[in-house]
């Protein structure tokens, strides 16, 4: 089936948002390769805090700064890599960065803080590993591509880190490294090395740093993490108004399904995904409740025009996404990240990344006869009738305008060990590409002007005995799609 999931690791950022600071930094730029209109922008906790728009190849940016920060430099335009530069500042300090090219990340980077010179020690020892990387994102690479240059890039980083003082930009460095082996854990190449280096930086890092060590350690060592099956946990958690509250006021009620949605301001996906999710809450007629989790700074999330629209529950853990409740929850730290959880406090389903039609197609299903169709959201099962004459099920398919769907001739329904195979379909053809076509709402622009349903029917040969429950398969082939545990009732 032809779908496609968006998912953020590196936030790209589309939230601005007012700053209580009054000192600054500031960050100038030149290469003559930068196109007129060329956007430059730099961000500080997922927050874009000063642009500017480049002309003769220059631009200047007024950073507000509080002590040492880290920020983002970000340029948008013709050649220009889809990469943040991490910058460091502090109130007073003026950085240069200059290039020939496009490729920002690898510009010269002259500033007085001994942690920017960290950082410029680094990227000049993984230069050419980097600026391959650069160039296969430019070129629309796979990331199956991209990633075995970026993890020999990860790895020159750990080779220099040992040579380097520790302060806050190598730890920065070290916790992006693990980070992403918690993402790869089970193929991450260089694991014994990263630990290794993870005991001998704490080892010698200077006070200070405990928190940050903290963080790398639980992403190079994981706690637990909560699989499919398994009971939800409790969490404490904040919402806007500084109020605390726990997952336990929602888990565990009858005939609610609880969405965790970890989140950010600065997420694309994320913000793409909030119209359907509303869409769905509005239609779960009480029997699914979202809790949002942000992950940006507290004053940045409280307030922004976004988050306060927000529909559903909309908390956070305080500590930008580096708190229990993801190290228990999420499998790797990307976002948008979902778990669902059933009303007996069984985790139903994680997903990282949003697909067009999962909501709808969530909230069609819960709406409809028990079922687990979390191995495919985008299908539901809305009726079944089943009698001696066959079982005719009504189903719904969720999905993005151009994109299909197609069901088998070989699909069957298995119930008390037997096959039930499929006699005849109406509203579809088998074994054709199927476009739906129906609008999901009266809604023209973004993501629901472009979601689209189609509602069908599939008889199968009659039960010899009717089961409690059923499965639905669509055939036995490879990407073959599955609807567990249907209620006849």
């Amino acid at each position: 089936m032809n779908k496609k999931t968006i998912i953020s690791v590196l936030l790209v950022l589309v939230a601005v948002a007012g700053q209580a600071q009054t000192k600054t930094a500031t960050i100038t730029g030149y290469s003559p390769a930068l196109k007129d209109g060329t956007v430059a922008e730099s961000s500080i906790d997922n927050v874009r805090v000063a642009s500017d728009t480049i002309q003769g190849g220059r631009f200047a940016l007024t950073v507000p700064v509080e002590g040492l920060t880290k920020s983002y430099l970000f340029l948008e335009g013709e050649g220009c890599p889809n990469r943040l530069m991490t910058i460091w500042l502090r109130p007073g300090v003026d950085v240069k960065v200059t290039g020939t090219d496009c490729l920002y990340p690898l510009w010269k980077v002259d500033s007085p803080l001994p942690e920017q010179q960290t950082l410029n020690r680094i990227t000049e020892y993984g230069y050419d590993t980097l600026a391959e990387t650069l160039r296969l994102g430019l070129a629309n690479a796979s990331w199956d591509e991209e990633r075995s240059v970026y993890m020999k890039y990860l790895k020159q980083t750990m080779d220099i880190l040992p040579s380097l003082p520790v302060d806050a930009a190598s730890l920065d460095e070290l916790e992006g490294v693990a980070m992403m082996a918690r993402n790869y854990e089970k193929d991450f190449p260089d694991m014994e090395q990263l630990k290794e280096l993870e005991a001998s930086t704490a080892a010698r890092a200077p006070k200070g740093f405990e928190e940050q060590l903290a963080q790398i350690h639980t992403q190079v060592y994981p706690p637990h993490i909560l699989q499919v099956g398994e009971e939800a946990i409790d969490a404490e958690l904040i919402d806007m108004q500084g109020q605390k509250h726990h997952l336990a006021e929602v888990l565990g009620q009858p005939d609610r399904y609880v969405l965790l949605d970890f989140w950010s301001l600065g997420c694309g996906p994320c913000r793409m995904a909030e119209p359907e999710m509303r869409r769905a809450y509005e239609q779960s007629q009480g029997k699914l409740e979202i809790i949002g989790i942000n992950q940006d700074k507290i004053s940045a999330w409280q307030e922004d025009d976004f988050s306060k629209s927000i529909a559903w529950k909309n908390w956070s853990d305080g500590k930008m996404g580096k708190a229990d409740i993801e190290n228990s929850y999420c499998d790797r730290k990307a976002i948008p990240y979902y778990v669902l959880i059933s009303p007996d406090n069984r985790i139903l389903w994680k997903g990282a990344g949003y697909g067009a039609g999962w909501f709808m197609g969530l909230v069609s299903a819960i709406n409809g006869p028990k079922q687990d169709n979390t191995a495919n959201l985008s299908f539901s099962i809305r009726q079944v009738n089943a009698d001696a004459r066959g079982t005719t099920i009504s189903f719904r398919f969720y999905g993005q305008e151009g994109y299909w769907f197609r069901i088998a001739k070989e699909s069957y329904l298995e119930a008390n060990g037997k096959k039930y195979h499929l006699k005849e379909a109406h509203g579809i053809t088998l074994d054709e590409n199927i476009y739906p076509a129906q609008k999901a709402s009266a809604i023209t622009e973004g993501i629901m002007g472009k979601l689209f349903f189609t509602d069908f029917t599939l008889t199968f040969e009659p039960f010899e005995t009717i089961p409690e429950t059923f499965d639905f398969k669509e055939g036995d082939g490879e990407g073959a799609f599955v609807i567990r545990n249907v209620s006849i009732k």
